[in-house]
């Protein structure tokens, strides 16, 4: 067959991957086994894709029968598929300053992040950064994030741009700041709305791109500001809504300073309307039941930030509290403070701060989180976060014999638990073999 032929068999009919596919399609809860009906694994299955989606998945001698004839199959049978990582809270434009010698949050942002997104003024810079910084993501298996740009438009049109020409599916907004950080990265009040509208009107809902609201969080506004983003999210029900939560003691204590009339951090929030369905908090460790009950009313989510609460020794976030309360939980990198983007390296740390709370995450649990229960935290798990017919076609293929070590621990496992638990343990980029999305390969290690 000629490359012209495959490539019309392909437009036509599309291709099959062949490999071991495993996706959630409820929260397996906190157990060590799942509970029953949340988990499809297919040792040997097989995945059609046609026009970006999924056309159909079963087990490879159930399927193959169904295909049609000569379209290309791709052999991975001794790979792992499953649904693309996603990533709920990152700030691309902090991508250069990963690994600066750490401090507390208020300090690491006068110290490095305020004078490194203040680069993004220059449009070639943020077009550079926005490309290097997706195929970073990509390269770790990441084929979905909620972004943070900084406070210029064109930091937000350089990555908009650089998504929609991969066909990503991506969240992102411009930072909302009109005080308390430096005159280059200052909104007018209401200059920043106009900003945010303008960008909402060229970019959300555009192919796959959505716009998330972005106040950086409530020190850095004005009441004015806080009230005129509830607007926008009150005009508009389908943008979200991304900012910062209670990571800090002293930047708690900020906030009490400067809104005394709100009860709490949170309610700084609740009081401009920014509290919803499609609301991201970063961070939440140092929360009350009172708020959590609150928050979880309100179906908003927590995006917990493991690397990062503990290089910048923020705290332990309390997981277990939270899922009592019914809030729902996210998993993300938050770089530039954030230690590693990849998801894998995320679900070790998150492992990590469990076993100092007492309440260790399971692998069922920390999969499930980067890929269906992330989605449903942003509400987007009606197209992505499963391997499942009319789900768009966005996964990643692991290599769990990738590294020497990696080989040796997997050949010693008894059970596909033991082996996700090895992978999220000692995985790190080198186990993503591909990255696809929109049914595209768009990374090959």
């Amino acid at each position: 067959m000629t490359a012209i032929d495959t490539l019309t068999s392909f437009q036509r009919h599309g291709l099959v991957l062949r490999a071991e596919l495993l996706s959630f399609d409820a929260d397996p809860g906190d157990g060590d086994t799942p509970l029953p009906g949340t988990v499809r694994h297919l040792p040997d299955g097989a995945l059609w894709l046609e026009n970006g989606r999924i056309r159909a998945l079963d087990d490879y001698v159930r399927l193959a029968p169904q295909l049609p004839e000569g379209i290309e199959i791709v052999d991975h049978s001794d790979k792992l598929i499953m649904p693309g990582f996603i990533d709920s809270h990152v700030h691309y434009v902090q991508l250069e300053i990963m690994a600066s010698y750490g401090r507390q949050l208020l300090d690491w942002l006068n110290d490095y992040t305020f004078p490194e997104e203040c680069r993004f003024a220059v449009r070639e810079h943020a077009d550079a950064i926005a490309e290097a910084f997706i195929e970073e993501l990509l390269r770790v298996g990441t084929t979905t994030a909620q972004v943070f740009g900084s406070s210029h438009p064109q930091s937000m049109e350089a990555f908009f741009a650089a998504s929609q020409r991969r066909e990503l599916r991506m969240l992102a907004g411009k930072v909302l700041m009109d005080r308390h950080a430096p005159e280059a990265l200052t909104d007018d009040t209401f200059g920043g709305i106009h900003d945010s509208e303008r960008l909402i009107a060229d970019w959300h809902g555009k192919g796959r791109l959505g716009y998330s609201v972005t106040p950086r969080f409530a020190p850095t506004s004005t009441r004015a500001q806080l009230d005129a983003a509830g607007g926008l999210l009150r005009s508009d029900p389908s943008l979200w809504l991304q900012t910062h939560l209670a990571e800090n003691t002293g930047e708690i204590a900020w906030v009490a300073e400067l809104f005394p009339e709100s009860r709490d951090y949170l309610n700084v929030y609740e009081q401009s309307g920014l509290v919803g369905p499609r609301s991201t908090f970063a961070h939440g460790i140092h929360l009350d039941d009172e708020m959590r009950a609150r928050l979880a009313g309100q179906g908003a989510n927590i995006a917990f930030c493991p690397s990062s609460n503990m290089f910048l020794g923020s705290g332990l976030f309390d997981r277990r509290s939270a899922r009592e309360a019914g809030l729902a939980v996210s998993v993300a990198s938050d770089i530039g403070a954030g230690t590693d983007l990849s998801g894998l390296a995320t679900l070790k740390a998150a492992y990590q701060v469990g076993q100092l709370r007492g309440e260790a995450l399971t692998a069922w649990q920390g999969f499930y989180a980067l890929t269906l229960g992330n989605a449903r935290a942003l509400s987007l798990d009606g197209h992505i976060g499963r391997l499942a017919e009319g789900m768009e076609a966005d996964f990643v293929v692991l290599d769990t014999r990738a590294t020497p070590l990696l080989a040796r621990r997997t050949a010693r496992c008894q059970t596909l638990a033991e082996r996700l638990f090895a992978l999220m343990m000692l995985g790190d980029d080198r186990a993503i073999l591909e990255t696809w999305a929109n049914g595209r390969c768009q990374h090959r290690r």
